[in-house]
């Protein structure tokens, strides 16, 4: 498989790039900043520089072109509201809108538990994010694309355990960035999980028998 990954210097996007190019795939991985580019090169990808708030959907489509699939994991990560809007929001649509464009079938998207902090102290940027986030899910599940979008909890840098909950809808909780992505690389070769929301906690499933018991009706 050819893959696409949007945001591949990040913590789950590096992660998943070593895991796509171990089992013999081929990843381009975009990224904004140059000196990214030895961080996406190490994961196995092939770096591309890319902007999300300043290139064109067809800009993007040409990138696309070739691709079987395209993962966007990118994100503000708080650089403040209007980038939020910029990059999680109309960044997923101009990637969504680029891959109709490309004719990529396959589009995965690494969202947000609607659950998160909902304990704590939220701040307006937070909120703001949540929503940004939400509209990004509807305008995706609104395209002719096989889409996929995952909603992890809060995501943990230690080390994974390779042991997930995942479902529709399950209780919210913590995750760890290793088992996102291990996820994601199983889930994005199976092609029977399509066009459906997953949520993803830590919990007792191995990863294949948790992409396994999505796309398997129970008796």
């Amino acid at each position: 498989m050819k893959v696409f990954e949007i945001g591949a210097a990040g913590g789950v996007g590096r992660r998943l790039a070593e895991l796509l190019t171990a089992r013999g795939d081929a990843v381009t991985g975009m990224h904004r900043s140059p000196a990214q580019a030895d961080t996406v090169r190490a994961s196995g990808a092939t770096p591309a520089t890319g902007d999300l708030i300043n290139d064109s959907v067809e800009e993007l489509a040409a990138e696309f072109a070739g691709h079987d699939a395209v993962v966007f994991s990118a994100g503000a990560h708080g650089a403040g509201m209007d980038k939020t809007t910029l990059i999680d929001g109309k960044g997923l649509e101009k990637a969504a809108d680029a891959a109709v464009r490309a004719g990529v079938p396959r589009f995965v998207l690494v969202s947000v538990f609607p659950d998160a902090l909902r304990d704590g102290e939220r701040s307006e940027g937070f909120e703001h994010y949540i929503k940004v986030k939400k509209t990004a899910d509807v305008y995706l599940t609104r395209t002719g694309l096989d889409w996929l979008i995952v909603r992890p909890g809060t995501l943990l840098d230690t080390p994974g355990t390779g042991r997930v909950t995942a479902g529709p809808a399950v209780e919210y909780g913590e995750v760890h960035r290793d088992d996102v992505a291990v996820f994601i690389d199983a889930a994005l070769h199976e092609p029977a999980l399509s066009r459906v929301i997953v949520e993803l906690t830590s919990g007792d499933t191995p990863v294949a028998d948790a992409v396994d018991a999505l796309v398997t009706p129970a008796p």
